[in-house]
């Protein structure tokens, strides 16, 4: 081994917390762990289905043996520029057959990919290339009248260790993403990789700050991609379509294009989800899976009362990224898909699903079960105590694709884990102990997402559940504002679906349901959208701000 590689690999080491020994031990002897690295996904799928499509977009389809041979080509050419196994690479490819590429080619040049989103700009960037190192970023040209060139530009004067700018389409003063797999070296990279190590860095979903970078090993990825496909009961005639931003957790590997590919499925990317460009591609390719966040969701369901062809086709439609009321749960169950299996989970590891054959009820009223037997969950209180079973509390899990520690995040990580290494999730949940929801658990809150109005503490999520009951309401948000006399009065953001109603009359009919009159909003807002994050949440420290500057 060079004294380079060393290096490299070195590198990429700090500021990693590996999983500890022991639980590794366990994992391994368990079968979760297979110790190979997460390029192997698409050698085995290529050789066991060389001729089935792999990947769809708008311009074609390559076959899992022709993505397989691009990848090697394009990881040829990486390496012969310079990029060594353990350098970071920021990848922010729209939806597409050249981000399966991008991803499997960094892989084998023995690169960390940082998966960033088509939302992200120079801040969110230039954090991701300063905390991670990052030697190289690989872009489109022009994506909706946004110029990713001229962004790359001022990344590259303000991170000098941005050496290598590699765009597919028209390069501009920089080189082509597109011309790489012509001007490849005949003999691909070969070099070992440890499966303990860091295969990608994801980035986080949270609504302060800035995205914090999560390390997920090949061993952990692995396992989480095969275990997802599992949980969907996906098989080789699945079609997954990706509708959500690829480079996101959720459809890259929940089980989205890593998982299907287990399973020898067809993935489509789509960079339009709207429900005419999206249905019709449905209708197209016989899609069978697909994974949605809340209000996509809502907007399909809703679109079937009116689109000529229709996703008749869907056997299973995962919801996540925001928990979905039980009045919601129905609506898309009724409407879209029976088919509909909530998700709960991050980026950083853990997984809930409901169950394919579960019962209506359980896919309304919860938020599903542990996707792995060695899942650790605790609920506690906010001392940390462990409540009764059945109480609601701030959950806490690890497991064996759940992260050790943040990347380079020494104070975040103080605060985001046990000394035990259990990884505080934030949220607020009850897991059911009696009955068919046993064992299931409910999403009832964030932590930190309460508000606090007349020395009562308000739940914003309950009230949101009440406000989404209202058949003139798409979309509500609740989120505290300042208030000389009670502290903070409580806010209702709402997006009308029918006629709008006044505050009063909103007030009203929350009395008609039993809404505590603590909880009753002091504030209407009408807005035409709620702003969301980069992953799909809606960004309640952004709507306060539009709010209170308006």
């Amino acid at each position: 081994m060079s004294t380079a590689f060393q290096r490299d690999q070195h590198d990429v080491l700090r500021g990693f917390t590996p999983f500890p020994e022991d639980r590794a031990e366990v994992y391994r002897n368990a079968g979760y762990w297979e110790d190979r690295p997460l390029a192997t996904i698409l050698r085995r799928a290529a050789e066991r289905w060389p001729d089935k499509p792999g990947v769809v977009d708008a311009n074609g389809s390559y076959t899992f043996a022709e993505l397989d041979a691009r990848a090697d080509r394009v990881a040829a050419a990486l390496a012969d520029r310079g990029i060594r196994p353990g350098d970071r690479v920021l990848l922010q490819l729209p939806n597409s057959r050249e981000f399966a590429v991008a991803v499997f080619a960094l892989l084998r040049s023995g690169a960390v990919p940082v998966l960033c989103l088509p939302g992200h700009r120079s801040a969110e960037l230039g954090h991701f290339a300063e905390v991670s190192g990052a030697v190289g970023l690989v872009i489109p040209d022009v994506v909706a009248g946004f110029d990713y060139r001229a962004m790359a530009a001022g990344l590259v004067d303000a991170n000098p260790g941005l050496r290598h700018v590699l765009v597919a389409g028209d390069p501009g003063p920089f080189e082509s993403w597109s011309a790489l797999a012509d001007s490849a070296p005949a003999d691909r990279p070969e070099f070992d990789v440890d499966p303990d190590q860091p295969a990608v860095l994801l980035v986080s979903g949270g609504t302060t700050g800035l995205p914090k970078l999560i390390p997920r090993t090949h061993n952990d990825y692995v396992y989480n991609a095969t275990a997802c496909a599992q949980a969907c009961e996906m098989v080789h005639d699945d079609v997954y379509l990706v509708a959500l931003p690829a480079g996101h957790n959720f459809p890259f590997a929940c089980p989205g294009l890593l998982g299907s590919m287990t399973m020898g499925a067809t993935t489509v990317f789509t960079a339009d989800p709207s429900p005419e460009a999206a249905f019709a591609l449905i209708d197209r390719y016989g899609v069978t899976v697909t994974g949605l966040v809340n209000a996509l969701a809502k907007l399909w369901t809703q679109a079937c009362d009116w689109e000529p062809v229709l996703p008749t086709s869907l056997r299973v439609v995962q919801v996540g990224g925001s928990r979905l009321s039980p009045e919601e749960a129905r609506y898309i169950h009724d409407g879209l898909s029976t088919g509909l299996q909530q998700i709960f989970g991050m980026a950083e590891g853990m997984l809930q699903f409901t169950r394919p054959g579960d019962d209506v009820e359980v896919v309304a009223t919860t938020q599903g079960r542990p996707m792995s037997p060695h899942d650790e969950l605790r609920v506690v209180d906010e001392d940390g105590i462990e409540v009764p079973p059945g109480e609601e509390g701030e959950l806490l899990v690890r497991g064996p694709y759940t992260l050790n520690g943040y990347y380079r995040a020494e104070e975040a990580n103080a605060r985001s884990f046990s000394p035990d290494g259990f990884y505080r999730s934030g949220d607020r949940v009850r897991i059911f102990t009696e009955g068919p929801r046993a064992g299931n658990i409910e999403v009832v809150g964030r932590v930190k997402d309460v508000i606090h109005r007349g020395g009562e503490t308000v739940s914003a999520t309950d009230l949101e559940d009440h406000l989404l009951t209202h058949p003139a309401i798409y979309a509500a948000a609740a989120v505290p504002l300042p208030d000389d006399y009670l502290g903070e009065k409580i806010c209702a953001a709402v997006v009308f679906s029918g006629t709008p109603v006044s505050l009063a009359e909103l007030n009203a009919f929350l009395d008609d349901r039993g809404a505590s009159t603590h909880a009753r909003p002091d504030v209407l807002v009408p807005m035409p959208s709620l702003p969301a994050t980069a992953v799909g949440k809606i960004d309640k420290k952004k709507l306060v701000a539009t709010i209170t500057a308006s």
